[in-house]
């Protein structure tokens, strides 16, 4: 019997083609390569076979050579974690949004989905990612419900994620956001914690400080993407914690992050966008933004810019086991961001496991089924629902403030008149309605309160995206308005709508789960700055209301929140 041919072998193409003994797959020539490790930057050809750099330092031949004179070579960028729902785009019109900004890798946690459908919306999120360019890897989620104090439409119990555990896309389990069932051994909490103690666990910790972090910690879990202050960031590093530095639509966190990153802690620092929507992307960018905006800081600073390009993929890489990407070298991941300036992050091309990203790569993509097209429960409602009752003896209301930038909420308080209707809003205080309204047919719950900082001076705004457990989030300033808001919303299946005078005014439909348009993202950019303009005409002062809305409903992140069950308080964990 002969012996195989092992040249005509995947692996024996690389270690020829590494030699310079045969052509390569494909070359890019005479391009800068920076060294993320060490800061240096080379002209040199990098070789490709298949989806693996073989080449480097070298002169090469290909079947296919690219000119890359005067342009950069980085390593493809990470999102180490995200939630592809708050795109508002499905996750293959998330990877052709995104790819083009030289992210090549996206760590995502589907919990969004599933807090409505359950496994059903992971398996979905699997499906995907096995047909999208970009790698996008999954994190089984760990909290659905968040909270056991609001109505979800799924639970998720370590039976439902053990199923997913050895899929090839799967990384591990999802940020661990409720940090009090760690702290005080919750039984499905423990459950799930220990099956992974293995793997890769991703944390939540907003605020946790002291021997209550050293607590969460010892449970294994090694990363946080809330931290929102340098010095709470400090000590997280100092104890061993990888810190993500976010930026997205609604949560800011990287200009109070920025002094962090260093060249003593770039090893240990990645970066996020957790919630970012198509309308900040095509305004603003994805990482690419992030990175230009940090080397900013650095050179302030005179801190070498190759460890924000570090930090956006080696370090990322290494922090989450991804061991085959984040450098550019002989036998790594060919991940790779072609820019025409390093200090601007300008992407030009992309190369996404070898190959040269185009439109038409996404078109030849296998589609998958939209699913939850039916998740909308909540039967119609009349502005009767929004009455908000004051309690006998309270002369002070509860009232929930946000800040522009902060999913962070903050507990304040006013005196409200009472009318025919209950309480009433203050519109001169700058004091509206807010309700969430259960929308899963479980029990038709409504949670009535008051929330500042909007700045609306009449209508509505309304969502069915209500982190985390995703009923629909209204605001208002009047109870005719929010019930148009809401009853439009129930009749699209779910998305945003702005009511004024009692009618719709702008609207977007999100009818996959609720949460995402069935439409390409462009459509979903053009759609969000009519919404944008809609809500800024009723005196809106927030830059992203929609996702600012969502974000009141989230009972894992302090201080004061709605839920379908009432008002609640984060930090004593309980009803106000």
């Amino acid at each position: 019997m002969s012996n195989p041919d092992l040249s005509q072998t995947h692996l024996g193409k690389c270690i020829l083609a590494g030699q310079g003994k045969v052509r390569a797959d494909l070359v890019l020539r005479n391009i800068g390569m920076l060294d993320v490790i060490t800061g240096a930057i080379t002209t040199t050809d990098i070789a490709i076979v298949g989806d693996r750099i073989v080449g480097t330092h070298a002169k090469y031949d290909g079947d296919t050579v690219i000119d890359c004179t005067g342009k950069f070579a980085v390593p493809g960028f990470i999102d180490t974690h995200l939630h592809i729902e708050s795109s508002l785009v499905t996750p293959l019109e998330f990877d052709r949004c995104v790819l083009p900004h030289g992210v090549t890798t996206v760590l995502c946690d589907p919990h969004e989905i599933a807090n409505v459908l359950g496994a059903d919306g992971i398996r979905y999120f699997l499906d995907c990612s096995e047909r999208s360019i970009m790698d996008i890897r999954v994190n089984l989620s760990s909290c659905v419900p968040a909270t056991g104090f609001e109505t979800s439409g799924a639970e998720l119990e370590i039976e439902d994620l053990l199923p997913f555990r050895n899929h090839p896309k799967v990384i591990g389990l999802a940020e661990m956001m409720n940090y009090p069932g760690v702290l005080n051994l919750d039984p499905g909490i423990m459950a799930k914690l220990d099956a992974f103690q293995d793997g890769h666990i991703d944390g939540h910790a907003p605020l946790l400080r002291g021997t209550a972090l050293n607590g969460y910690m010892a449970a294994g879990i090694r990363t946080d993407h809330e931290a929102t202050s340098a010095t709470e960031a400090r000590e997280k590093l100092a104890k061993g914690m990888a810190i993500l530095i976010r930026e997205g639509s609604v949560s800011k966190d990287l200009e109070a992050l920025a002094e962090i990153l260093d060249e003593n802690t770039s090893s240990f620092v990645a970066l996020c966008t957790d919630d970012r929507n198509p309308l900040d992307i095509g305004e603003e960018g994805h990482l690419d933004s992030l990175i230009e905006r940090l080397i900013g800081h650095l050179k302030a600073r005179n801190c070498p810019i190759h460890h924000v390009y570090r930090a956006a993929s080696h370090s990322a890489a290494r922090i989450f086991g991804l061991r085959d990407r984040g450098l550019i070298g002989p036998g790594w991941r060919a991940d790779i961001a072609i820019l025409d300036d390093l200090e601007t992050c300008a992407v030009s091309d992309v190369i996404a496991a070898g190959r040269l990203v185009t439109s038409a790569m996404f078109d030849a993509r296998e589609t998958v089924a939209p699913i939850g097209l039916t998740s909308m429960k909540a039967k119609p409602i009349s502005a009767d629902a929004f009455r908000a009752e004051p309690k006998p003896g309270q002369n002070q209301t509860p009232v929930i403030k946000v800040k522009p930038g902060l999913i962070l909420t903050f507990r304040d308080e006013a005196t409200l008149e009472i009318g025919e209707n209950g309480l009433k809003p203050d519109l001169e205080n700058d004091v509206i309605k807010v309700a969430v309204v259960e929308r899963h047919g479980k029990n038709g719950n409504i949670g009535r309160s008051f929330v500042r900082g909007f700045g609306l001076k009449r209508g509505a705004i309304a969502s069915s995206v209500g982190h985390d457990s995703h009923n629909i989030t209204v605001v208002g300033a009047n109870d005719a308005d929010m019930a148009a808001a809401v009853n439009r919303l129930i009749e699209m299946g779910g998305g945003f709508a702005v009511a004024d005078g009692g009618k719709v005014t702008a609207e977007l439909p999100l009818p996959v789960a609720g949460l995402m348009s069935l439409e390409p993202f462009e459509v979903v950019e053009k759609d969000l700055i009519t919404l944008r303009a809609a809500a800024k005409d009723l005196g809106c002062v927030l830059p992203e209301p929609f996702l600012q809305v969502a974000f009141l409903a989230l009972p894992v992140i302090p201080h004061l929140k709605m839920t379908d069950r009432g008002l609640f308080d984060v930090d004593k964990f309980d009803f106000v």
